[in-house]
C-alpha cells in the first residue's frame, strides 16, 4: 500500500518509502513553502531513519534550500530549533507503529502544518511539483537538543523536582537522554530502565500489558516516585505514579493545564470528559482527533488573555501563550511530551502531595483505550460505516453496553449511553489500526467495556 497522510503526517511501510516517493513528498512540501530556504531536519531510531533523512537531505540541497541536520532528536527539540529559526521542518519517524513502518512529519515555518497545509502538499505531490535553485549548503545543529533541555530548567528552576525518584523507561525513544538530562538537571535522582538497542513501538495511549507490570515492578524494586518515558519521537508522554499506575495522557493534560494557569483549553473529542467538568477552564473545545485540528481551533484564540493550551489524548501538550512559572516558558504550540511530565510532578512536589493525590483531586471520570492492529482498513471502514448509517445495526451492536442517549460524530462514531458510559470508535488515519476509547465512572467498568468492545469490533474486522 502507498504511503499516505494522516494526522500525523505521512505514513507507509519502509520499502514503499523509495527515494523517488520521498524526494517527490519533499519537493511537494517545499513548493508549498516558497519563502522558506532553509530545512530542518529530525529522525527517530528507527533502523531506517537514518537512510530517509539522508534522502531528505539530498533532495533538499538539490533543490537549492539549505539544511540543518539535527541528528537524532525529538520531535518537539526539532520544532523548538526550526520555529525559533523560522524555518521549516521534517521529522522522519512512525511515531508509536512497528519498525517496518516509518514517516515524515512536516513543519512549516510557525509549525505543525494544519489540514490545508496538507491538502496543498497532496496537491503539489500529485502533480510531481519541483522546486529548483542553487545547490543549498548543509550544516548540523547538535545543540537544538540543549536548547529544548534549558527551556525546562529555565522554566522551573534547579531544584523543582529535588527529593524526587524518577525512573525513566529508555527503551528505543529518541529522547531517552534528552529526558534523563531534564529531570537530573531539576534536581531528581533518575532511574534508567530497560535500555534497548532494537526500536520498540511504545504507544503510550494504549499501553500494552507487559510494560504495566514492568511499571509496577519497576517502582517497587527501585523505590520510585514516577516513571516517565515517551513514544518513539517523543511528543506523547507516559507517566506513571509511585505504584506504577499509568496516568491517561488526557489527565495529564488536565494537570498540566492547571499548573499553567490555563483559561482556555483546546482537546479531541476522545478526551475524559473530566476537562468539561474542572471550574477553572472557562471554555473547553472539543475537535476531531490529531493536533492539527486541536491548532486550527487553538488558532482562534489569539487574545493573550486567553491563556489558551490544547492537548491530545495520548498526552501530546500544546502551549498556546507564553507562560510563566519559576521562570518563563514560551509558547510552543505542538506536541510535547516533556511539559506534561514535568508539570504534574512539580504539582505534587509544591503540594507536597503524590501523583496519586492529585488525580484523585480531579473530577472522578475514567477512561481506557485499546486498538486492533493489522487490520484491512476497507473492511474496517465499511463496518464504521454500517453502524453509523444504519440505526438497526447501530443498536444491535452496542445493544450489550447499554441503551444509547446520543451519538456524535465529530470524529468516528462517539456513543453515550443513558448509564453515562461512553464507547468511541475510530479508524487510525495513517495506520492499519483500529482505535476503542470508553469512559465510565469507574475504572473497572471503563476498562472492562473497552476489552468487550475491542473483543466484537475483533470478531468483525478478522473474521
Amino acid at each position: 500500500m502507498a504511503p499516505s497522510f494522516g494526522t500525523s503526517g505521512l505514513r507507509g511501510l519502509v520499502i514503499d518509502l523509495t527515494e523517488e516517493v520521498v524526494a517527490d513528498y519533499v519537493h511537494a512540501f517545499l513548493t508549498t513553502v516558497p519563502e522558506c530556504d532553509t530545512l530542518f531536519i529530525g529522525q527517530d531510531l528507527r533502523p531506517s531513519s537514518p537512510d530517509i533523512a539522508q534522502m531528505i537531505c539530498r533532495t533538499a540541497l538539490d533543490a537549492g534550500v539549505d539544511v540543518v541536520d539535527c541528528g537524532a532528536l525529538g520531535t518537539p527539540a526539532l520544532a523548538l530549533a526550526s520555529m525559533s529559526a523560522k524555518a521549516a521542518a521534517i521529522m522522519v519517524t512512525g511515531s508509536h507503529i512497528p519498525a517496518d513502518r516509518n514517516g515524515l512529519k512536516f513543519y512549516v515555518p510557525q509549525g505543525e502544518i494544519s489540514k490545508e497545509d496538507e491538502q496543498k502538499i497532496n496537491a503539489a505531490y500529485t502533480k510531481r511539483a519541483r522546486r529548483t535553485g542553487p545547490t543549498g549548503v548543509q550544516r548540523s545543529q547538535p545543540e537544538a537538543e540543549t536548547v529544548y533541555v534549558n527551556r525546562y530548567i529555565d522554566a522551573f528552576g534547579a531544584t523543582a523536582l529535588s527529593g524526587l525518584r524518577i525512573g525513566v523507561y529508555r527503551h528505543s525513544s529518541v529522547a531517552r537522554d534528552t529526558m534523563e538530562a531534564i529531570l537530573t538537571q531539576l534536581g531528581a535522582t533518575v532511574v534508567p530502565l530497560a535500555h534497548s538497542d532494537t526500536f520498540i513501538p511504545v504507544d503510550t495511549e494504549a499501553v500494552d500489558d507487559a510494560t504495566r507490570a514492568n511499571l509496577i515492578t519497576w517502582s517497587q524494586e527501585h523505590s520510585l516516585d514516577a516513571v516517565a518515558s515517551t513514544d518513539g519521537d517523543a511528543d506523547r508522554p507516559l507517566l506513571s505514579d509511585a505504584t506504577g499506575k499509568v496516568i491517561p495522557g488526557d489527565v495529564l493534560g488536565v494537570l498540566t493545564a492547571q499548573v499553567l494557569g490555563a483559561k482556555t483549553v483546546i482537546t479531541p473529542v476522545s478526551s475524559n470528559d473530566m476537562v468539561r467538568r474542572c471550574p477553572e477552564f472557562e471554555t473547553v473545545v472539543l475537535t476531531r482527533i490529531g493536533s492539527p485540528f486541536v491548532i486550527a481551533e487553538m488558532e482562534k484564540a489569539k487574545v493573550p488573555a486567553d491563556r489558551c493550551v490544547g492537548f491530545e489524548a495520548n498526552g501530546g501538550f500544546l502551549l498556546g501563550f507564553d507562560a510563566q512559572l519559576a521562570g518563563p516558558l514560551a509558547a510552543l504550540p505542538t506536541r510535547d511530551c516533556m511539559l506534561p511530565i514535568i508539570a504534574p510532578l512539580f504539582a505534587a512536589k509544591q503540594q507536597n502531595k503524590t501523583l496519586t493525590d492529585l488525580v484523585s483531586a480531579l473530577p472522578q471520570c475514567f477512561t481506557a483505550a485499546d486498538r486492533l492492529q493489522d487490520i484491512d482498513r476497507a473492511k474496517a471502514g465499511a463496518f464504521l460505516t454500517g453502524v453509523i448509517d444504519d440505526i438497526k445495526k447501530r443498536e444491535a451492536f452496542f445493544a450489550p453496553y447499554g441503551v444509547i442517549a446520543s451519538v456524535d460524530l465529530t470524529d468516528g462514531l462517539r456513543v453515550d449511553f443513558e448509564s453515562g458510559d461512553v464507547v468511541h470508535l475510530r479508524p487510525s488515519g495513517n495506520a492499519p489500526e483500529f482505535r476503542i476509547y470508553a469512559q465510565s465512572s469507574s475504572e473497572a467498568r471503563a476498562k472492562d467495556l473497552t476489552a468487550q468492545v475491542r473483543k466484537a469490533v475483533a470478531a468483525r474486522l478478522y473474521s
